[in-house]
C-alpha cells in the first residue's frame, strides 16, 4: 500500500501549484488503495501561522480531496536534535558562522541552490554557539556511506550525486533543522514510501538519499511531477502573489471542478502542465 505525502509551510496561502502537488500526492496514493498524508511544516520561525494551516484544511476539503494528518514539524524538534547529535558523534557535522556574503565571495563553483560553500570552517574551525549553523561534512559523509543510488518513478534510476550541493546546512540559526534534514526525517517517521514533489526539487533527493544511509532510515521511491509556471515561465509561488486556493473557494468556484480542470492539464489562467521547471542536474 502506497504512502504518500503533501507537506506545506503555514507561511502563506496554497494556491494552484500546491494544488496540483496536492492532487498528484493525493492520487498516486489512492492508485494503489493507499493513503495521502498531511504534514505541516511549520518551524519557519515568525512567518509560520496556524491560521493558514486552518485554511490549507478547508481548500483540500474543496478541492474533494481526503487524507490523514500526521504531527506537525513543531512536534518533532527533539527528534531533528537526536538525529543531529548522532552525525556529531560520528564526527560527520562541524559549526559554521560564514555569511551568504562570505560564502558568494569565496566560492568556487554554483551548486542547484547557488554558490557552493568551500568549507571555510571545516578548514578553520570555529567554535559552536547560537550564532552558528551546523554542516554535513559532505566528503566523509559520502566516504562512510559509499557510492549511492535512487530511483524516480518517471525518470528511472540515478547514481547520488549529494556533492553537487557541498556541505549542506542540516540545523540552522533561525529554524532549528534545515529542510534537508526535517524532510528525511519525517518522511521515515511517518512510512512514506513515495516521495511525490516538484521536479524543482529534483536535485535535493541526492542529498536526502545520504542522509537516509548516514541516519539508519528506510529509502522511498521518488516521484518528481511538473512545476505549474506562470506566463512568463517562473513558478507559481506565494512571494509573487499567486492566486490563492481560498480567494477562489470564498468566490465560490466550484472545487472539485478546480481539481478535474487541473487533473486534465487546462486552467483558465492559460497555464499548462506542459509548461514545467525541470531543474534535474
Amino acid at each position: 500500500m502506497t504512502t504518500t505525502r503533501f507537506a506545506p509551510s503555514p507561511n502563506g496561502p496554497l494556491h494552484l501549484g500546491h494544488a496540483y502537488a496536492a492532487i498528484i500526492a493525493h492520487d498516486r496514493a489512492r492508485a494503489d488503495g493507499g493513503e495521502m498524508l498531511l504534514r505541516i511544516e511549520d518551524i519557519d520561525g515568525a512567518r509560520s501561522r496556524a491560521e493558514w494551516a486552518d485554511e490549507f484544511r478547508e481548500d483540500l476539503a474543496w478541492l474533494g480531496l481526503t487524507w490523514r494528518e500526521v504531527p506537525a514539524q513543531s512536534t518533532r524538534i527533539a527528534q531533528y536534535r537526536q538525529a543531529l547529535e548522532s552525525l556529531m558523534i560520528m564526527g560527520l557535522v562541524y559549526p559554521c558562522r560564514c555569511t551568504r556574503t562570505d560564502i558568494a565571495r569565496t566560492a568556487r563553483r554554483m551548486g542547484p541552490d547557488g554558490p557552493v560553500y568551500p568549507s571555510t570552517c571545516l578548514r578553520d574551525p570555529v567554535p559552536p554557539g547560537p550564532d552558528a549553523v551546523w554542516r554535513l561534512d559532505m566528503e566523509q559523509a559520502m566516504d562512510l556511506a559509499g557510492p549511492l543510488t535512487w530511483r524516480d518513478e518517471r525518470r528511472g534510476l540515478h547514481v547520488a550525486r549529494p556533492d553537487l550541493f557541498g556541505d549542506v546546512v542540516l540545523w540552522r540559526k533561525d529554524a532549528p533543522a534545515s529542510y534537508h534534514l526535517a524532510a528525511t526525517l519525517d518522511d521515515a517517521a511517518d512510512g512514506v514510501s513515495v516521495v511525490t514533489r516538484g521536479a524543482d526539487l529534483f536535485a535535493a533527493s541526492h542529498v536526502h538519499r545520504l542522509l537516509q544511509v548516514l541516519l539508519g532510515l528506510p529509502e522511498p521511491v521518488w516521484h518528481h511531477h511538473r512545476v505549474l509556471v506562470e506566463a512568463d515561465g517562473r513558478k507559481l509561488a506565494k512571494r509573487r502573489g499567486a492566486d490563492a486556493l481560498a480567494a477562489r473557494r470564498r468566490a465560490g468556484e466550484n472545487g472539485h471542478a478546480v481539481a478535474a480542470t487541473l487533473r486534465a492539464a487546462l486552467f483558465d489562467t492559460g497555464i499548462s502542465l506542459s509548461e514545467y521547471v525541470d531543474r534535474s542536474p
